[in-house]
């Protein structure tokens, strides 16, 4: 299990150490796409990280807020 920060801390991993090792004929289409959008900045939202990363394995993303009154 690796944990992250966030989802686009996770999908930098992913597209670093995962995406690079994938076959030639799963690289194509949406994978691709999804890599070059976050590579070269071009945008891609949370959900579709997420989408991608969930292809790959668990993905638990929980947010947690403080609040400590005054």
């Amino acid at each position: 299990m690796k944990k992250f920060a966030s989802v686009a801390e996770a999908f930098e991993w992913w597209c670093k150490s995962i995406y690079p090792n994938l076959a030639p004929d799963i690289k194509k289409g949406k994978f691709t796409s999804a890599w070059k959008d976050f590579t070269y900045q071009q945008g891609i939202s949370e959900k579709r990280m997420r989408e991608i990363l969930t292809e790959f394995g668990n993905v638990d993303v929980q947010t947690i807020v403080t609040f400590t009154p005054k």
